[in-house]
């Protein structure tokens, strides 16, 4: 396992090497293609049960080139590209970037110390984050690579926490399907691990998760540095490692399957699960079946692999008094299943705009104040808009407004009420006032520009991903192509030009072929370079990755040559 590979992969042993060509003449359709057609042949072999040809292929794929070459991609593209580990090293140049392909080729290393640092939760304790080095990054990014096609394939069908596809809109849709009817169940186990990623159990991690043995143990191994004293890690995977997120998720997985073997249908016991990371509810027909059945067997399950349930967190609720799960209150009224904002998240997003109102506001003018709060209270309303929430975006509305209301006062403290109705809140070109100021555009026209008003979100019923689906199965291709286009990124646009070029593109990148997102960002291409004479028109216009993008414009990008139409 330690020796050095000539060869790659037999697809690309006639690439020429990183050295005879620059970071951005790397061809990524290419590079993702054959990393997917890796990936669908190790979940064939899954499925088969042909466990050592899946480890052969394991092996093949996380020591080629183009495996080597996402890894990287991954881990300089990410929001932590720019946060160094123990050694300061940071990879933010192309030259950086093709050195540290070569660097994935020595497969006998050893894992630096993570760097300990510590961030606030919303009970007032701080959890504890290990941030990698980059080359430690890279490594972890190769593997899971090769591991995440066995995660998803073996996976319980009820689990949607850091996988690929999969949301919280679809666990808390999972959960109405299961509650909203008459003879639903009417009793809920609310469960919480204790310290997930602390307390997992090394030797049953070196023992069952299907990656490379020495790499895993020098990932849990490799301890972490607090205030220049080393400590070493007994126990837990670092939150802040890429493939953390997996490897718990493959540490839980089968809980869902040994619940549905104990508790078979028939015997009308209706019990349930769907998990989110280490978050979980499971329903029952009475409390007893849930506190002398089902806890005792999710203790044992947790037992085994060095966890234990949180006994602040973990309670037995009726679903007429409801309960909070992933930020939503699940609760009956008069027999009827409702799903609202939790009253913990609304304070939470109320608490935030104020401070921010109340603190950057004092420097802010009014345009910088509405740039600053948009984002929030759209993310925010996004991901409450699959539930029964207008009247609760009613009430944010109200609630920031009267805060912008307080801060306009402080602002014009001379002011008449008036004359700060007429320059804040009054418009007639909008169909209903709201909090805005005027900026000026590209065309250096006057142009009003408001702040965003969650009630004007039209209420979408999230459609669940289908419990078995598999994102690298070639089988789901043609279901998941559907789901993407149809189930609407464009929502999350608020520019019309940007949901017209998305549609056009069917929202991929013509250069990697791979979808635009919120997290992947993208920039807006102008084919026709506007320095040579090219137009703004959105036929001159196409919507790329980042990356991708300074790509194209790199003198040695060597990629299909893009076309106004919106081709390549």
């Amino acid at each position: 396992m330690t020796a050095t590979m000539t060869i790659d992969c037999p697809a690309l042993a006639d690439a020429p090497s990183h050295d005879e060509k620059s970071w951005h003449a790397v061809n990524w359709r290419k590079a993702n293609r054959n990393v997917r057609r890796l990936q669908a042949r190790i979940v064939k072999a899954v499925q088969s049960g042909k466990r050592h040809k899946a480890r052969s292929l394991q092996r093949l794929l996380s020591r080629s080139y183009s495996g080597r070459l996402l890894a990287v991609k991954r881990v300089t593209e990410n929001k932590g590209k720019n946060t160094p580990g123990v050694d300061g090293e940071i990879w933010d140049t192309p030259k950086k970037k093709a050195k540290a392909v070569t660097r994935l080729r020595q497969w006998y290393f050893k894992a630096k110390p993570l760097k300990r640092r510590y961030i606030p939760k919303s009970n007032g304790k701080r959890r504890p984050l290990g941030i990698p080095c980059m080359i430690d990054r890279a490594y972890q990014a190769l593997h899971l690579l090769a591991l995440e096609p066995i995660a998803e394939t073996t996976g319980d069908p009820n689990s949607y926490g850091f996988r690929k596809r999969r949301s919280a809109a679809d666990a808390m849709t999972q959960i109405f399907t299961i509650l909203a009817r008459k003879t639903s169940p009417q009793w809920i186990l609310e469960g919480d691990i204790k310290a997930c990623f602390d307390e997992l159990c090394h030797r049953w991690l070196e023992t069952n998760i299907p990656t490379h043995k020495r790499s895993l143990r020098q990932w849990l191994k490799a301890g972490y540095i607090e205030k220049e004293a080393f400590y070493e890690t007994e126990t837990g995977s670092p939150q802040g490692g890429i493939i953390s997120p997996v490897v718990a998720n493959l540490a839980l997985d089968g809980l869902e399957t040994l619940l549905r073997k104990t508790f078979p249908s028939r015997r009308g016991h209706k019990i349930n699960l769907v998990r989110y990371a280490d978050d979980f509810v499971i329903t029952g027909v009475t409390r007893e079946v849930l506190e002398e059945q089902v806890m005792p067997l999710v203790q044992a399950f947790l037992r085994e692999r060095g966890l234990t349930l949180s006994p602040e967190k973990t309670s037995i609720t009726h679903i007429s008094e409801g309960f909070d799960f992933l930020g939503q209150n699940v609760r009956k009224y008069k027999g009827k299943l409702l799903i609202k904002p939790s009253t913990k998240s609304q304070k939470a997003l109320l608490t935030k705009v104020r401070t921010i109102i109340k603190t950057e506001g004092c420097s802010l003018s009014a345009y910088g104040l509405i740039k600053r709060l948009n984002p929030v209270i759209r993310g925010w309303a996004n991901y409450h808009r699959h539930a029964c929430s207008k009247q609760t975006f009613q009430y944010i509305d109200h609630e920031i407004h009267w805060a912008l209301w307080r801060w306009a006062k402080r602002r014009h403290s001379k002011k008449s009420n008036a004359w700060i109705q007429q320059r804040y809140f009054c418009n007639p070109e909008f169909s209903r006032n709201g909090f805005h100021t005027y900026t000026v555009n590209d065309k250096g026209e006057r142009v009003p520009y408001r702040l965003f008003h969650a009630a004007r979100l039209p209420i979408r019923r999230h459609v669940k991903v289908r419990s078995n689906a598999n994102p690298f199965d070639p089988q789901w291709e043609l279901y998941y192509e559907e789901r993407q286009y149809s189930q609407s990124h464009i929502d999350f646009w608020d520019k019309p030009w940007f949901k017209h070029l998305w549609i056009r593109e069917r929202g991929l990148c013509p250069v990697c072929g791979e979808l635009i997102t919120k997290i992947s960002g993208w920039h807006n291409h102008h084919i026709h370079w506007r320095v040579y004479g090219g137009n703004d028109e959105l036929d001159n216009r196409i919507l790329l990755h980042p990356n991708c993008h300074r790509q194209v414009h790199h003198p040695d990008y060597n990629g299909p040559q893009l076309r106004p139409s919106g081709g390549v």
